[in-house]
Order: structure tokens, then sequence, then C-alpha cells
């Protein structure tokens, strides 16, 4: 694959413009010949993904892109980006497919109950909804809408964040170009709503490095003062943070810690890397979501340093990446 000189743009496909520049700004798609294009678009070129893989990293890390000789975790994600080609990963990253994935690996009972999935927001029977629920798109990040009271709802306006988020230039790989999400069909599911007594819902994201989980990020007060803190599988707190300013308190460790850990290993086993998401409720656990590329790769770590100890142990296949590649699809 040819190596492209710094800042020079690749002109063998429109796609970089449109879901390169654009989607770096979440500018909308206003024209007609945008959405047109977007549901016809099938991803970028290996020349075209590079292209924009270093130019996001820029923009958002404020460092160059070494993708061909990664030493930090958040380079390391980005040559998985471009290189790493596992079908699982569509299936897992699919909020709707990965519940089949969890029942088979780990057992239904780590399932949030599922109340339906649908192919449209008009599917939906919204006066048959339970008082609380929460409705997600199966392929994105972050299309979630959580309702506590369903008397108040807006159901007009619902349906159309649902019927945005379901448009094909929404789905997150045109965000951060992250393969697993591209080929998931669009579906919306709802579950039912869960929360802890004091209702502040705690996650457990464990970060697991080729089927061994190693660290467990907390957040705390997400919607207040959103702060982050990592602990250890001996439950020991780290002094690192990513994103958010470090937590200066402790948390208590969870009962179900240890069981947790056995569940991320198992979910986590054959994949270079994979955050697992998983909530306790009332000492009974659940599984969140699976997550390939933790911030898109574009997280700074506080202090630095942190950076490279993670990427130390994030080790990529050892494959020739084309041949790699041409053996998972």
């Amino acid at each position: 694959m040819k190596i492209l000189k710094k800042q020079k743009l690749p002109n063998n496909h429109i796609g970089v413009y449109l879901f390169g520049l654009k989607i770096f700004d979440y500018k909308q798609f206003v024209s007609k010949f945008d959405k047109i294009y977007a549901r016809r678009f099938k991803g970028l070129t290996d020349a075209e993904l590079k292209y924009c893989l270093k130019y996001q990293f820029k923009k958002y890390t404020g460092r160059r892109l070494h993708i061909e000789n990664p030493e930090t975790f958040n380079e390391k994600l980005q040559w998985l980006k471009l290189y790493y080609r596992n079908p699982l990963m569509t299936q897992c990253a699919d909020k709707v497919a990965v519940r089949d994935y969890i029942a088979k690996k780990i057992g239904a009972q780590y399932l949030i109950p599922c109340i339906g999935v649908y192919n449209s927001p008009d599917d939906i029977d919204f006066e048959n909804m339970p008082d609380k629920f929460v409705l997600k798109i199966n392929w994105g990040s972050g299309q979630n809408i959580i309702i506590k009271d369903k008397s108040k709802m807006d159901v007009k306006d619902i349906k159309q964040k649902l019927t945005d988020w379901m448009c094909p230039e929404s789905n997150h790989y045109f965000n951060f170009f992250e393969w697993g999400y591209k080929d998931i069909p669009p579906k919306i599911i709802a579950e039912k709503y869960i929360e802890q007594m004091d209702g502040n819902l705690l996650d457990y994201k464990f970060f697991c490095f080729n089927g061994v989980p190693k660290y467990c990020e907390i957040d705390i007060d997400r919607f207040t003062d959103h702060k982050r803190c990592f602990y250890d599988m001996e439950f020991n707190k780290q002094p690192f943070t990513t994103l958010y300013p470090l937590y200066k308190g402790n948390i208590v460790k969870p009962a179900g810690f240890s069981t947790m850990k056995k569940i991320a290993k198992i979910l986590s086993s054959g994949f270079p890397h994979v955050r697992v998401d998983l909530f306790m409720v009332d000492d009974k656990i659940y599984f969140g979501e699976m997550t390939f590329c933790h911030g898109a790769g574009h997280e700074k770590f506080e202090p630095e340093e942190w950076n490279k100890k993670l990427g130390d142990l994030l080790v990529l296949p050892k494959d020739d990446k084309y041949d790699y590649i041409k053996k998972s699809m």
C-alpha cells in the first residue's frame, strides 16, 4: 500500500471528503446529494482510511500518528481500526445481535430484560410501554433515550430522534471509522430501565488485553461533575485517568467484583483488546456492552506515561497484516 505524503488528500474516492472531513467536525448532512451518497457509500479504501485516521488523531490528540510503528494505547487502537477485521466484532458491537452472543457465552441471566426490537420508530407501541424504559439504536454510541416518566415523554420528538439516528450517515463507523459498526443493520431496542438505589448507576468498564482483564474504569457523577478513576484487578486504585479529572475519593469494592472479572475474561477471549462494560444493581450483574475502541483512541491520559503503559499491554496480531485481514473475513 502506498504511503501517503503528509497533508496530501487522496483523490480516488469522494468519500474522503464526505465522510472524512465533514464528520470530523460533526457537521450535519444538509445537501440532498450528501444524503443520497451516504446511502450508497460502502467505506473508504485503505489509503483513504489511513489518511483520515491520521487527520483525526492529530485533530483530537494534538499528536502525530505513527500508525505503522504504534507504541501507545491510542496509537495501537488506530492500527486496529486500519488492519483488524474480525467478523465477530460486528456481532459484539451490535446491541441487538450481541444478546445472542452473551446468552451463549455466559448466560441470558446477565442480559438487561428486553421489551422489544423494532425496525422503525413507527413499530413501537408507546401506549403499552412501562412507565420507565430505555430506547437504544443498535449501531451507535450515545444514541440512547432514557424515559423515567412515560406521562411526560414527547412521542413525536422521540420518533424524530430515532429516525435521524437510523439514517445511514449516523452509523458510528462514519464518526470514527471503527470497522465493527460498518455493516450493522439499524434497529431499535427497548430495554428495562435499571438504576441503583441512589439513582446513580455505576458501570464497571474492564479493559481486557488478549483475553486478560487488567484495569477497571469507574465513572462518577456523569451528569453533574463527571470524574473518573481506574482500579487494577486486586481493586487497588491507580494514579491515572483519561478525558475526565481523576476522582479523589475511593470506591467500595463491589461484592460481585470477582464474578465480573471472570465474565470479562470469558467475553474478551480471542480479541487483542476489548472493553467489557458491566453493571451491578442490587447484587445482580448485568452486561452493558463491548467496546473495541475506547474513546475512539483519542482520549488523553493524565499522566501521559500511562498511554504507553497500556500500549505495552496491547499486543497486536503477529500475522502479516494483509494476510490477517484476508483470513479474518
